[in-house]
């Protein structure tokens, strides 16, 4: 049986896509894409819905705009913010693909698991939000 070797992404890929999963593993910013999935949203939609201060919303969002994960659109003396790339959403459930497949060893593990005392993603509504956008696109 012949083994192939699979080709290793260069460093530079690999930091590329460290940070991205870096500015998405935040609950919040994970919530707030969730948000904007559904639609263009103001800073003051947001902190209504996520019941957070404006300043952590605007600090949030400040990251996904940087990665590039989210854009915004002045109106007037308002920016409405929207997903970058539709794309983003795929990806998203596919890792709900995953999550359903590992069950509950992801929010065990001892390293990033939900052991902070903080509710887990799916009582704060982030996956609900994401697996209505994925039902949405199927």
């Amino acid at each position: 049986m012949a083994m192939t070797t699979l080709d290793v992404p260069a460093a530079a890929d690999l930091m590329r896509g460290a940070a991205l999963f870096h500015g998405l593993g935040e609950r919040t910013r994970l919530a707030i894409v969730a948000q904007l999935a559904a639609g263009e949203r103001r800073v003051v939609d947001l902190t209504a819905v996520l019941g957070l201060a404006q300043g952590t919303v605007s600090g949030h969002l400040a990251c996904l705009r940087d990665c590039g994960l989210i854009v915004g659109r002045p109106e007037g003396r308002q920016m409405f913010y929207s997903l970058a790339h539709p794309e983003l959403m795929d990806l998203l459930a596919s890792a709900e693909r995953l999550l359903a497949l590992t069950g509950e060893a992801v929010a065990l593990c001892p390293n990033y698991g939900c052991s902070d005392g903080l509710p887990s993603a799916a009582s704060t509504g982030v996956r609900a939000g994401a697996a209505e956008e994925v039902a949405a696109h199927e």
